[in-house]
């Protein structure tokens, strides 16, 4: 079983050859080298992309995921559908130039994805880190909210929850320099990603807590919250409150868990 998806400039520079072996072959800068998975940044042509190679996790792995009651990442596959689903939803994101997978068992099933650099830009948490202490202007924080409101509710509405859901994973565009009346934010790390006709309300909250836990050391007022809640959830903010407490309140719960294990895993290191 395999599949492949090549477009310019790899449907060339690949012609009559393995894009298996060929993926394998580029060069560039390593990010991550874990059991089964690589990730590094190449160029091309003087353009620049970021490659997963995946090479299948064991079935040790898939178990110990199963038992877990965690979906194993298999391959490149999640990326490759999310990308798909999130830009028929009109949510910013990374745009694919080659995908491929071959092997009919799982656990050693390889596959890759090439995306195109996104650049230049700068993660909302960096963006943001220094809010505290030096406040965006209140129509640019507003804007931003708004955005990623947005984006989190036609993400979930259109059945896909993201399972990293961080300020870290979304890059704002900075050519040209942001402004209220101008954003672009594009959605990235979306390898354990799930896709799905409709999104179940336990990974909609997940997502939603993580986001919450990475947004708690920016400066957000009570009212950046309530931006964010009438930008996401459809109706009255204040049926919206009413109906929607019981989700508020866990998510102030497990914010606070989120945080403290933080702490007690990085001791106050940057989110």
């Amino acid at each position: 079983m395999s599949e492949l998806y090549l477009a310019p400039p790899f449907d060339r520079l690949w012609a009559g050859r393995d894009p298996f072996v060929a993926v394998e072959a580029l060069q560039g800068e390593l990010f991550r080298e874990l059991e089964g998975r690589r990730t590094l940044r190449t160029e091309v042509e003087g353009r620049g992309y970021f490659v997963k190679i995946h090479r299948g996790v064991g079935w040790g792995e898939i178990l110990k995921n199963l038992g877990s009651l965690r979906a194993p990442v298999l391959g490149a596959a999640n990326e490759w559908r999310a990308i798909a689903r999130l830009e028929a939803l009109g949510v910013g994101t990374m745009r694919a130039v080659a995908y491929g997978a071959r092997g009919a068992n799982p656990a050693r099933r390889h596959s890759f994805i090439v995306t195109e650099e996104l650049a230049p830009t700068i993660s909302l948490e960096d963006y943001c880190r220094d809010w505290p202490t030096q406040p965006p202007t209140v129509a640019l924080k507003r804007a931003l909210l708004t955005r990623v409101a947005e984006m989190a509710r036609r993400m979930h509405e259109g059945g896909v929850n993201h399972r990293d859901f961080y300020l870290c994973h979304f890059l704002l565009h900075l050519d040209p320099p942001p402004a209220p009346e101008r954003l672009r934010l594009s959605l990235i790390d979306l390898h354990r990603a799930q896709v799905r006709a409709r999104t179940p309300r336990r990974w909609r909250d997940k997502d939603l807590a993580g986001l919450y836990f990475s947004a708690l050391r920016i400066g957000l007022t009570r009212r950046d919250w309530l931006r964010f809640l009438r930008s996401y959830f459809p109706g009255p903010l204040r049926a919206t409150l009413v109906r929607e407490a019981k989700l508020l309140a866990w998510l102030r719960q497990e914010g606070e868990r989120l945080s403290a294990r933080f702490e007690r895993k990085f001791g106050g290191a940057g989110a």
